[in-house]
């Protein structure tokens, strides 16, 4: 089967389309026959080993997986003897980041809780987008940010990969939604239901004196001081994305500064789990939650598709399209 491999860490260009081994499904695993994934930001984090610390979880000097790709969707090709939720034949979508990454293939292995049955409502292509980015803007909005109906809830980098996402899970929620963009963005997340939106390039919203229940950073710096002037007393902030930098402030900063007030500062690193998955198929199936598509690349350039994800003007998700034969 043809497989993206990268063998050491470095800018895309060090990615190569090869020929490798067809794997075979262990007793509780899954084989898919891949149709569809997405870049994310985690794929050019750990292709350039950014932050260094990704290496001593995933191997020092080389790559422990070869193969990128966390965001998957296709059908069932074959199953392990202890396998009871799926069949060959099945429509599927997960996230690999728990089981050795490997959406960038023709084919890959998977444990069953890896997956859900692929939202009726999308093509594989759209399936593919929403399992990282997705759950990640679900567990930032209900888990670390508590969110509640009638909230003043607002989105920081609203139309990214998560941003887009977050903006539609807060108004499944019932949340009155500030979406924070760039101005060629400002229809895009008004279409997904944001109520208001704020151009950042033309109003720096911890300037306007208006206060939020609820910020979640999906992207776009501002120190922590800002964003609790423009938290309410009680409020929430959550990060999910940014720089390095932005990180581990909220990291190192976040645990005294929540103890120091009756603000929250949060930083999300998201946990996939099936349970999330089949939650989110049912906003999906709903008609509550669309996901929103950039650009499609083939398999052969996953290269170009990470490098345009990592210059940080995508609308929505990149997707890596493979044949649907």
């Amino acid at each position: 089967m043809k497989a993206m491999v990268y063998t050491r860490y470095g800018a895309p260009d060090v990615l190569q389309l090869k020929e490798v081994q067809k794997p075979a499904p262990k007793d509780d695993e899954v084989l898919v026959k891949v149709l569809a994934a997405s870049a994310a930001a985690g794929d050019w984090h750990l292709l350039r080993a950014d932050p260094f610390m990704i290496r001593f979880m995933y191997g020092l000097l080389t790559p422990k997986y070869p193969v990128l790709g966390s965001d998957v969707a296709g059908r069932v090709e074959a199953v392990g003897k202890n396998v009871k939720q799926f069949q060959p034949g099945d429509e599927v979508f997960g996230d690999l980041s728990r089981s050795g990454f490997g959406a960038f293939a023709e084919y890959v292995t998977a444990p069953e809780a890896a997956l859900a049955p692929k939202p009726s409502r999308l093509t594989f292509e759209q399936a593919a987008t929403v399992p990282v980015s997705a759950v990640t803007a679900l567990q930032a909005l209900r888990d670390q940010g508590q969110i509640r109906a009638g909230q003043k809830v607002l989105i920081n980098g609203a139309s990214g990969g998560v941003g887009t996402f977050a903006v539609q899970i807060a108004k499944s929620f019932g949340a009155e939604v500030t979406a924070v963009c760039s101005t060629g963005n400002i229809e895009l997340v008004r279409s997904i239901g944001a109520d208001h939106a704020i151009d950042y390039t033309r109003e720096d919203f911890t300037q306007s004196g208006l206060r939020y229940d609820l910020i979640l950073a999906a992207n776009g710096y501002h120190p922590l001081s800002a964003y609790r002037r423009a938290l309410s007393p009680q409020g929430r902030y959550v990060m999910t994305g940014g720089s390095s930098a932005q990180m581990f402030e909220a990291m190192l900063l976040g645990p005294w500064l929540s103890r120091s007030g009756g603000q929250s500062i949060a930083n999300v690193l998201a946990k996939p789990n099936q349970k999330d998955l089949l939650f989110m198929k049912d906003l999906i199936d709903a008609g509550k939650v669309t996901p929103v598509i950039d650009r499609r690349f083939p398999l052969s350039q996953v290269a170009d598709a990470i490098r345009y994800l990592e210059a940080g003007h995508a609308r929505g998700k990149v997707v890596v399209a493979l044949s649907a034969a």
